[in-house]
């Protein structure tokens, strides 16, 4: 088998895409909170729900945007792109 072979198996993702993954896991990690890291991804009702979230709780919601930043970086890039960029699954 050739090494071509090999890698035409595996889906391509562009460097963007996969650039996505450090950016939204940090700006989940420090500033979460709000929801800057839905928006970033372009979940503008889900960071909106994240914002009323940290409102109401009074911040104590804010850990959802720190666990999910963790998430993200924890992921393989081709997990992370095919779950969030591709798949568009707006929470966890």
């Amino acid at each position: 088998m050739s090494e071509e072979s090999n890698n035409s198996a595996a889906p391509a993702y562009s460097k963007e895409q996969t650039d996505k993954k450090l950016i939204a896991g940090l700006l989940g990690i420090f500033l979460g909170a709000f929801g800057v890291h839905k928006f970033y991804l372009g979940y503008t009702k889900e960071g909106i729900i994240q914002i009323v979230i940290f409102v109401v709780t009074c911040g104590i919601g804010g850990i959802l945007g720190l666990i999910e930043g963790i998430l993200y970086l924890t992921k393989s890039d081709a997990e992370f792109v095919s779950t969030y960029v591709v798949g568009r699954k707006g929470w966890f």
